[in-house]
């Protein structure tokens, strides 16, 4: 399912709080190093541009001779910072450690000469009228100056490099485990490979979130967005889609489902791996842009153009041109979607359009042997009427997409569809079924891997495993409509004039109006903030794939500690959906509800535990009571920070609570993999003790 650019779940900077987990190889020193280049060099330039700037005839006092010379330490200092940066960069990637080395010694050199030059004892003194004339070697600055700024690019440029390197490093090691996994034949081996792979995940996340932020093109930007919320969406998905596929080894849609997750993640990666890169694969061209819009918008250019140069173009180039915009809209006009009334305006202005290229084509040729007034009065008309009617058509064909974009989610705003698929997977009732997924192929035909999952569900109707799968697929369909739902509003508003807030993150909680004091804002996270939540929202959101994996490992699903286990995860989950602004939790009383009540299931859980630990040896308990000990202070903490009252600060109290649930979540990983290996060392021993217990009432029978 491709994902939508504002649903940048795992996007942005910000670093993900807490301990790494074991076998989590991202080093964010880099990340940090990188980006202090940038801090360091924002100061600095605007120091240069000051001393370049400075009047050279102006005679000034000691008082202004001394603030010149504290900017030319200040760049000194800020280069001297800057150096260091850099050579640590350098001493992490030998391959170009040499010409970063270079470049730095150029920067530093630079900036001792502008220090040398600023400097007060070094300048030309002259003593007429008390003052002094400044800037002796005001040439020698500019040049130190040209040739730190010149320094300085190259050392962001050799940057740049390392981190695309490392993207793709990473990236890499991505596609390495997925090939172990969809070759895993085990459940063991699966829930060990996929540790892994979620470790690796979370460390491209944080790669390709920190480049997305530093992306200037929007479109970039915009692509970047969806293709990490595809890999996000795509690996909870995998995660049931591969279980199903182990626990039914011989059903054919289900590794029919299997396989179009993996393709969907490997086409993502790809497309990441393209925006960082800046090159299609194999050589292939860029059509993305090449769309209605910017045909018709670089027509008017064109055509507008000719009134400075009226032999700009030939009058066969503007008539091939047109036929190929309004060829074009053959995807309006034929599509079965379009209203009858649409339909017959867009035709309308397609011949109005062709009309009036063809009376201002016969004004343009006049005009070319004529340099009359009149007829260069009646070429500009026929500009300005065939631009009037180009804004018309492009206003129509604007209006025709709002509308069968929203009756495309007015028609999927209730999930009939797929309510139905799931009851009719439950019932086993292969006709229907067929029915429903023929429905839902109609309005979009990446949807293959719901209709897959649904039809391994309706051949295993009793199969839990398939059930959940489905439901995961659901969510994550759910999920896509909700995106373009706030996508098709954002569009309107641009396309209309009125560049309003982002709809993104609807759920986080938005603090109430205090009619006491107005003086008080909302503290409305900033794009910065917001893809901090989500990476900390991914996180949790793969620890809840590492809980369930540990739980399908118990064979009595009904034990105190698996339940409540069952519980904490689930909550989790939610919390995770609440970061992408999806889920049950819509406002900011329902997320302190949720995370009140995911204390005290862990308060519940360490009881349980305690009590399990009553039945272990001496060596055994104490280990266990030392890892419970630690999850109840989480537990307090947690409620602790829910009952703070932290006024108009909400984006500080939802980091504080989502930090405490992933560290709670990644204890009851841990917890529920001792707690079923001590379980399975006890049953061991006391089958042992039976036996022997059995063994010595034979022997003294007999």
């Amino acid at each position: 399912m491709a994902a939508s650019p504002g649903s940048a779940g795992v996007g942005g900077s910000g670093a993900i709080h807490g301990s790494s987990p074991p076998g989590f190889a991202f080093d964010p020193g880099l990340e940090i190093k990188t980006r202090s280049v940038e801090q360091t060099l924002l100061p600095l330039v605007s120091q240069i541009t000051t001393l370049i700037n400075h009047k050279d005839n102006t005679k000034k006092s000691d008082k202004t001779l001394q603030a010149i010379q504290r900017v030319g330490q200040a760049v000194n200092l800020a280069v001297g910072r800057f150096v260091k940066v850099g050579e640590a960069i350098a001493n992490e990637n030998w391959d170009l450690k040499e010409e970063i080395n270079i470049a730095c010694i150029e920067a530093k050199q630079a900036g001792e000469t502008i220090a040398a030059l600023t400097d007060v004892a070094n300048l030309n003194h002259s003593e007429s009228d008390g003052q002094i004339t400044i800037f002796a070697d005001k040439t020698g600055v500019i040049k130190a100056a040209r040739l730190l700024l010149s320094s300085v690019t190259k050392v962001l440029l050799l940057a740049d490099r390392v981190v695309i390197k490392q993207i793709i490093t990473s990236r890499n090691k991505v596609l390495a485990t997925m090939e172990r996994l969809e070759k895993v034949n085990s459940f063991q081996e699966f829930v060990q490979i996929f540790s892994q792979f979620g470790n690796e995940m979370v460390e491209f996340a944080h790669l390709t979130g920190d480049r997305q932020n530093d992306l200037k093109d929007e479109k970039k930007k915009a692509k970047m967005a969806a293709a990490r919320a595809v890999l996000e969406k795509c690996t909870m998905m995998l995660l049931t889609a591969s279980k199903t596929c182990l626990r039914h080894p011989n059903c054919e849609s289900a590794h029919k489902n299997k396989e179009g997750v993996f393709n969907r993640m490997k086409v993502a990666l790809d497309k990441v791996i393209e925006i960082v890169t800046d090159c299609k694969p194999h050589g292939e061209t860029d059509t993305s842009s090449v769309s209605i819009f910017h045909a018709i918008k670089e027509f008017k250019v064109n055509i507008e153009a000719l009134q400075e140069n009226p032999y700009f173009q030939s009058k066969e180039n503007f008539s091939a041109t047109l036929e190929v915009i309004l060829e074009q809209m053959e995807d309006f006009t034929d599509s079965a979607y379009t209203s009858h009334e649409h339909r017959e305006r867009i035709l309308e202005l397609s011949t109005q359009a062709r009309v009036e290229l063809q009376q201002f084509l016969s004004v343009w040729m006049q005009a070319q042997s004529k340099k009359t007034k009149s007829i260069t009065e009646e070429l500009e008309l026929t500009i300005l009427k065939i631009s009037h009617s180009l804004n018309e058509l492009k206003k129509e064909l604007h209006s025709t997409a709002m509308h069968l974009a929203a009756d495309l989610l007015k028609y999927h705003a209730d999930h009939v569809v797929l309510k139905a698929l799931k009851l009719t997977g439950v019932e086993g009732n292969l006709e229907a079924l067929a029915e429903y997924a023929c429905k839902l192929s109609e309005q979009k035909e990446q949807l293959t891997e719901i209709i897959s999952a649904a039809e391994t569900l309706t051949l295993h109707p009793s199969s839990k495993i398939a059930k959940e799968n489905l439901d995961v697929f659901c969510e994550a369909w759910e999920s896509q409509i909700s995106d373009m739902s706030m996508l098709l509003r954002e569009i309107s508003d641009v396309f209309e004039g009125r560049r309003g807030e982002k709809y993104g993150y609807l759920s986080l909680p938005k603090p109430m109006k205090n009619n006491v004091n107005k003086s008080l804002k909302p503290d409305k996270p900033d794009s910065e903030e917001q893809a901090k939540i989500a990476k900390l929202g991914l996180k949790l959101g793969l620890l809840t794939s590492d809980a369930n994996c540990e739980i399908e490992k118990w064979e009595d699903q009904e034990n105190e500690i698996v339940r409540y286990g069952q519980n904490m995860s689930r909550m989790a989950y939610s919390l995770y959906l609440f970061t992408r602004g999806e889920g049950p939790l819509k406002t900011s009383q329902d997320l302190i509800h949720h995370l009140e009540v995911f204390a005290a299931e862990g308060l519940k859980l360490t009881s349980s535990v305690q009590a399990f630990s009553k039945q272990l040896k001496d060596d055994d308990k104490l280990m266990l009571l030392l890892e419970i000990n630690k999850l109840s202070p989480l537990c307090h903490q947690l409620q602790t920070v829910t009952k703070t009252s932290l006024q108009n600060k909400v984006f500080l109290k939802v980091d504080k609570c989502i930090t405490k649930t992933r560290s709670m979540m990644a204890l009851l990983v841990q917890l529920l993999s001792l707690c079923y290996k001590l379980l399975k060392k006890l049953q061991m021993e006391n089958s042992r003790w039976v036996s022997v217990t059995n063994k010595d009432t034979v022997d003294s029978k007999t």
